[in-house]
């Protein structure tokens, strides 16, 4: 071995293959095909990313010129309080509003897997709502939570129960919000039964021969066998939820921004404020890279700690 090692010729910079003259046309033609998406991604997304990150250590403003400020945007977003606000309005939707969302997904994929009549008509019905625009379903959902004349309320009041104020209430607010949230969860739980087509039948018959009750198949095996699809939802709706503002945005109306008492005050609507109504770019610019921080700890950890609890049938 030492003699081949002494003996090897060691060429550097290493000579590549050189292409044929239809690869050279085919390499040319498939850069060709990805510049649209070149074009955009600088234009849209890389350049804007690195802007932010320019303004986040400086006082912008469209009208004037850039002032360098180094790191005082970051010191001052410690020293407000209503970011620390907004942040903790945003971890309670991120901690309650995501597994809510998961298990009543994972719930409604169960039951629309089950053989029975109308089964296609049933998935529809649990899909259309996903697909309503995000103003319209607000705006249907503030009217649900009237507290006056609300139908949820109403059916409420039937069965002898007060329903709260659930918009003027800084208690009921958010909750309201996951309710709504909960509204428009086709999409995951579309993913969810895509994921139970894929669970072995040979296993849930074995356990059934084996005297397993429905919930032990469920829970032995098929929710192991979709724990990938968790993984999945879970990190793309703590990402999403992180970046809630449409829904909350639309709500604040004639309220004004926060309605009640900040309740509603996200961390994606607070951003809004500083850099749209208050034109405070680079502090907007500096918020947006500690939630860019924040969200990929989060993802980081997730990954880390879903090697306890997925299982990968390959």
């Amino acid at each position: 071995m030492e003699e081949l090692r002494m003996n090897r010729k060691w060429i550097w910079p290493p000579r590549l293959p050189k292409w044929k003259h239809r690869e050279r046309v085919n390499f040319r033609i498939g850069m060709l095909f990805l510049l649209p998406w070149t074009i955009g991604f600088l234009a849209f997304t890389l350049y804007p990313m690195v802007a932010s990150f320019i303004y986040s250590f400086s006082i912008y403003h469209s009208k004037q010129p850039l002032e360098w400020v180094g790191l005082q945007n970051y010191a001052d977003l410690l020293k407000d309080s209503l970011f620390w606000q907004s942040l903790s309005n945003t971890i309670y939707m991120v901690a309650i509003g995501v597994p809510l969302t998961l298990l009543a997904s994972f719930l409604c994929a169960v039951l629309l897997n089950l053989k029975v009549r109308g089964q296609s008509i049933y998935r529809v019905i649990y899909f259309l709502p996903s697909i309503v625009p995000t103003v319209a379903s607000t705006i249907l959902s503030l009217w649900i939570l009237n507290p006056q004349t609300g139908i949820l309320n109403t059916l409420l009041g039937y069965a002898g129960i007060q329903g709260p104020n659930w918009m003027s209430n800084p208690e009921w607010s958010k909750p309201g919000l996951v309710m709504l949230g909960m509204w428009g969860m086709g999409g995951t739980i579309v993913i969810y039964l895509s994921g139970l087509q894929d669970v072995p039948v040979s296993l849930l018959e074995a356990a059934e021969l084996d005297g397993a009750s429905w919930w032990q198949r469920l829970w032995n095996i098929t929710v192991p066998m979709v724990s990938p699809i968790t993984l999945f939802n879970l990190i793309t709706g703590v990402i999403w939820m992180f970046q809630y503002f449409a829904q909350a945005y639309v709500f604040r109306g004639s309220h004004g921004l926060g309605y009640p008492l900040n309740s509603t005050l996200f961390y994606s609507v607070y951003l809004y404020q500083n850099a749209f109504l208050w034109l405070k770019m680079g502090y907007a610019s500096a918020m947006a890279w500690v939630l860019f921080i924040i969200i990929l700890i989060c993802t980081l950890l997730l990954l880390k700690v879903s090697e306890r609890f997925t299982y990968y049938a390959g």
